[in-house]
């Protein structure tokens, strides 16, 4: 466990004893989730006062996640190279990434089940009397359209559609997270086959290119806070409370189906490995805030892979679970497949018979690996899963007039789906980590206990308040700034 604890213990040992009285009088106006909360709240102020500014604001949410997205895939790609090259046994990596597979599996069967059953038990859809509007209706046929571009559908068009690049550049410029993972395996594979010598330059670059990314990163993020206040503001300019009608019902019944996935099934599991579910929920506060207010997972993806290292998970555990869960363990979107796909059935007046319930639940089993945890896909996803399901049951027409009746609060039902996603995958990622022995327990301990710990390591990577604070403490020792603070690290 020498590994796991250099890498993940370096944040919090670095100033030794004099560390800790600057964490003690850190400023709550220097730390990021303070400015994204200002953010959050001043958006819905705008769009609550000022609508019609708060619509023509989203933009900045939107720049900001495409400036994320920009990074998402060489981030993936170096990390899991880096992750599973650096072991340096094909056997060892194997083994790690059938671990997660069992636990991803396991994870949307569950998920997927409990949305069945919480639609099942307050049927959100019964007696439902709304109709889209026009417009709700050409959008719905537009994500519809989007669902059909898949073409064979099943295993088959699920591995060529999805996950077999079409070439070694396509999936980096299209952003898809499924073909990168598959293009990264390959090429860490191939690393892990040269000679050692070779093999460590190798790696060693890649690595390096790894931190020139999270650089560029570092610089993306001090926007986080402006683009949650674009994002917020639109959110409620354009879906008041008082424009949601009868879907509230639905938004309730998943938000609390969500919270309950996430403090009962997560809880227990994080339990039986030997931590609390609220205290890593308090351990990422700052990247569930900024789901918030961008309704995107992807959004910290690069955050959580150096927090996790930094809590104790080993860099191969993190480099391979964070990114593989990204595509294959969507807890939100799975509970938002089932709960939308009976909301849709029960809005149209047709009771779906047990069995039809088990084979939909099976099928999103394979469709919900389409899903990214980006905005707006799991509308996609649900859409062709229910073509693909077809049927008396969800026929076009039906299909069309469901998608657009949820389509105007899905961006509300999006952020429950991103932030269920995101602790799902942390939680994972702890789990595994124990599972495979690459989990430093009693440092893991710490940090749940003082998240600060892991402040450091989050600003030589990402930027944040411990940059202006080590140059600060620095100078009040009668160092040189710029030497102390060149990484978080002593001199």
């Amino acid at each position: 466990m020498a590994e796991v604890g250099t890498a993940a213990g370096s944040p919090g040992q670095g100033g030794g004893t004099a560390g800790a009285p600057t964490r003690q009088k850190k400023k709550v106006y220097t730390q990021l989730w303070f400015w994204v909360i200002i953010g959050i709240v001043g958006g819905a102020l705008l769009g609550w006062l000022f609508p019609e500014i708060g619509l023509q604001v989203k933009w900045l949410a939107d720049a900001f996640i495409q400036m994320i997205k920009v990074i998402v895939g060489p981030v993936i790609f170096c990390t899991v190279v880096v992750g599973i090259a650096s072991i340096g046994n094909l056997a060892r990596a194997g083994g790690l990434a059938a671990r997660a597979l069992i636990y991803f599996m396991i994870a949307t069967a569950v998920a997927l089940t409990i949305g069945l059953l919480a639609a099942n038990i307050f049927a959100p859809g019964t007696g439902f009397t709304g109709s889209p509007s026009a417009a709700d209706l050409a959008k719905a046929t537009g994500q519809i359209e989007s669902g059909s571009e898949s073409g064979q559908g099943g295993l088959v068009g699920f591995l060529l559609d999805d996950v077999l690049p079409t070439s070694f550049l396509a999936p980096f410029v299209d952003n898809e997270v499924l073909r990168v993972l598959v293009l990264a395996i390959l090429t860490a594979c191939a690393v892990s086959a040269l000679a050692p010598a070779m093999r460590e330059r190798v790696v060693g670059s890649i690595d390096a290119i790894a931190k020139v990314i999270f650089g560029i990163i570092k610089l993306i993020m001090w926007a986080a806070p402006v683009a949650a206040f674009g994002g917020m503001a639109y959110t409620v300019a354009a879906f008041g409370a008082g424009s949601l009608g009868n879907l509230l019902q639905l938004m309730a019944v998943f938000w609390g189906t969500c919270l309950f996935f996430v403090v009962v099934i997560l809880g227990a599991v994080s339990a039986v490995a030997g931590f609390n579910i609220f205290k890593v929920i308090r351990l990422i506060k700052d990247e569930l805030l900024i789901i918030v207010g961008t309704s995107s997972s992807e959004s910290v993806l690069p955050r959580l892979l150096t927090k996790l290292q930094a809590a104790g998970a080993s860099k191969q555990t993190v480099g391979m679970v964070i990114p593989t869960g990204y595509s294959f363990n969507l807890d939100g979107t799975c509970i938002y497949l089932t709960l939308g796909a009976l909301f849709i059935a029960q809005a149209g007046g047709v009771t779906l018979p047990v069995g039809l319930q088990i084979g939909l639940a099976l099928l999103m089993v394979l469709t919900s690996k389409g899903a990214a945890g980006v905005t707006g896909a799991g509308l996609i996803t649900l859409s062709a899963s229910l073509q693909a399901f077809g049927g008396d049951f969800f026929t076009p027409e039906a299909i069309a007039i469901g998608i657009a009746v949820i389509i105007g609060i899905d961006r509300v039902m999006s952020e429950g789906r991103a932030l269920t996603n995101c602790i799902g995958n942390v939680v994972a990622t702890l789990v595994i980590a124990r599972w495979n022995g690459e989990l430093d327990r009693e440092r893991l301990a710490a940090v749940l206990d003082d998240p600060s710990l892991v402040e450091e390591a989050m600003a030589a990577e990402h930027g944040g308040r411990a940059d202006a604070e080590l140059a600060e403490k620095a100078e009040e020792a009668g160092d040189d700034p710029a030497r102390k603070a060149n990484v978080g690290a002593p001199a």
